[in-house]
């Protein structure tokens, strides 16, 4: 191969790091000669997707020699319904991953600078390296509490985004509302914030903020919505941000036709009518909260309470060797070296077998 080649990728692109998954269940199998495998490692739904939602897909599996449709028409309606808004405050993307490099596409230049809190999700590095922009990152406060005066004070003429994920990957800890009322007011004009509510359906905790208000009082605010969490829908990659229309307008300009496939929209419209699928959801994740905690308790382990459907847990010991015996045994978790914690795990909730099974392996190590 030329070397020419190979000196044409742009410069910024070298800086990037792909991103690594969790292990799949059948690798681990493979591995290490296991039968039976818990995977808590990629904070999925345990319970899997509904009933309904299966039938929905099933129904259009004679239609996929046909287009999807190409601007998520009807799932941008019910989405709009749920939430109060209008069907141009939405737009729908191939998984919340899509959307985070949309943004990037639609505001940053090179030079550009994008704020966000340390640690916290990968893929905010990952849409502003790809622009040949920089990161500054603000460290969490005391029990990994955000600091919203620290996140201020890091904003330059040179932001153009500050990401803000409440709660919080992968430290399930939240921002509040008046907290937020407040980091709004003091906002330099021309930044835009990026909330991104992934587990916003896990929340239980009254005093959290929800963006969506923030939105309909016209703030430069864009809320991040993903249906791969509570939803179950991981596997079909959906996922939707609501903006002002202005701000939609202009991101959609970057998004690729047919961008999310017509069995994810069915999926969707499906899983958002499903009140039942939902409730059941929450009930599974609050009682394996409770299971989880009391196990840590018992196990002398700190962990950090959560308003999500994942645990980060410090074990005292470094995180990857944790990370490799786990596997042995056949428990996936998440290691939180890459998030630089050492020590610390990210463990998802899972159902009551799952977690029994994660804590019988936690007391053998």
């Amino acid at each position: 191969m030329s070397r020419q080649i190979l000196q044409n990728v742009r410069k910024n692109v070298t800086k990037l790091s792909p991103y690594i998954p969790g292990k799949p269940i059948r690798e681990v199998q493979e591995e290490y000669g296991l039968s039976e495998v818990a995977k808590l490692a990629s904070n999925e739904n345990p319970i899997g997707p509904s009933k309904k939602v299966q039938a929905a897909i099933q129904s259009v599996l004679g239609e996929l020699h046909r287009y999807p449709d190409g601007g998520s028409t009807e799932l941008k309606r019910a989405i709009a319904q749920k939430h109060d808004v209008t069907p141009e405050h939405i737009l729908v993307g191939n998984g919340s991953d899509e959307l985070i490099k949309m943004l990037s596409e639609t505001f940053l230049h090179p030079g550009d600078e994008v704020v966000m809190p340390a640690p916290s999700f990968s893929q905010y590095v990952f849409g502003t390296l790809l622009m040949d922009g920089s990161v500054n990152y603000v460290p969490l406060a005391e029990g990994f509490e955000y600091d919203l005066d620290a996140i201020l004070r890091a904003i330059t003429p040179r932001t153009k985004m500050v990401y803000l994920c409440t709660p919080n990957n992968p430290t399930g800890t939240y921002i509040r509302k008046e907290a937020f009322a407040a980091f709004m007011r003091k906002l330099p004009e021309g930044v835009l914030i990026v909330l991104d509510e992934a587990y916003y359906e896990y929340v239980t905790a009254a005093d959290a903020v929800h963006g969506l208000s923030f939105v309909r009082e016209g703030y430069p605010v864009v809320v991040l919505h993903t249906f791969s969490k509570l939803y179950a829908l991981a596997g079909l990659r959906v996922g939707y941000l609501v903006a002002d229309p202005s701000i939609v307008q202009e991101i959609n300009r970057v998004r690729e036709p047919f961008n999310v496939n017509t069995v994810a929209q069915v999926a969707a419209v499906t899983a958002l009518d499903d009140t039942e699928h939902v409730q059941t959801s929450i009930e599974v994740n609050e009682s394996g909260k409770k299971q989880l905690y009391s196990a840590f308790e018992r196990l002398g382990l700190t962990y950090i309470p959560t308003q999500t459907n994942f645990i980060l847990v410090d074990t005292k010991r470094p995180s990857k060797e944790v990370f490799q015996q786990l596997l042995k045994v056949g428990v996936i978790i998440r290691s939180g070296e890459p998030f630089g914690l050492s020590t610390w795990i990210r463990v998802s909730v899972g159902t009551q077998e799952e977690n029994i099974r994660l804590i019988e392996a936690l007391e053998q190590i």
